[in-house]
């Protein structure tokens, strides 16, 4: 499975762009958030999903690693394909489709072109406990800096308790960024008080 391309940006539009990596141009779909990020560039790092079925091939590219995220949550919810998932990643900001889902803005969702009342309606039933849990954002990031030891130590620990790894990872990154220099004893206990 292809993580990402990095290359040359041979060719950009608000829909598809063209990457070459060592003479070999991939093209690749992509959102408008995607295309905006890569407007002013000649070189670029794409995260891909590589979507295959019977008869297609297709690389959907994704200018950061949360954007992907999203875009896979997204794909999970019965009636969403990969079509509508990148409209949606162009019509709203991955922030502001993840706001929507948790205040059930059904308006909001619904004025994404594709999307009508049911599909809707089943974004927020499917996806609301699991993007509050942290689910759909590329989190890791934030844990994997050389220094952060205790922070990975503890992401151990707490995920042989249970715990889901997204949610723990985007709990100890809040605690980290308030006290960067934390036990790994007082990482856990307050960790186990916001899970």
């Amino acid at each position: 499975m292809i993580d990402y391309i990095k290359g040359k940006i041979a060719e950009l539009n608000p829909s598809e762009m063209t990457v070459e990596a060592y003479g070999i141009g991939y093209k690749i779909l992509i959102s408008l958030q995607t295309f905006s990020s890569f407007e002013k560039k000649n070189e670029c790092t794409v995260y891909i999903h590589h979507y295959l079925r019977e008869d297609e091939e297709l690389f959907y590219g994704f200018s950061t690693k949360d954007e992907r995220e999203l875009f896979r949550l997204l794909i999970g919810v019965s009636g969403i394909g990969a079509a509508t998932a990148r409209m949606m990643l162009s019509s709203l900001s991955s922030e502001e489709i993840r706001n929507a889902i948790i205040a059930e803005d059904i308006a909001r969702i619904k004025s994404i072109k594709g999307i009508g009342i049911k599909s809707a309606q089943r974004l927020i039933l499917e996806l609301k406990d699991k993007i509050i849990k942290g689910a759909g954002a590329d989190v890791s990031g934030l844990l994997n800096k050389p220094d952060n030891a205790v922070a990975e130590e503890a992401s151990t620990a707490l995920v042989l308790l249970g715990f889901p790894k997204t949610a723990v990872q985007k709990v100890l990154a809040a605690i980290i960024k308030e006290d960067p220099q934390i036990s790994i004893e007082d990482l856990i206990k307050a960790a186990l008080k916001k899970l």
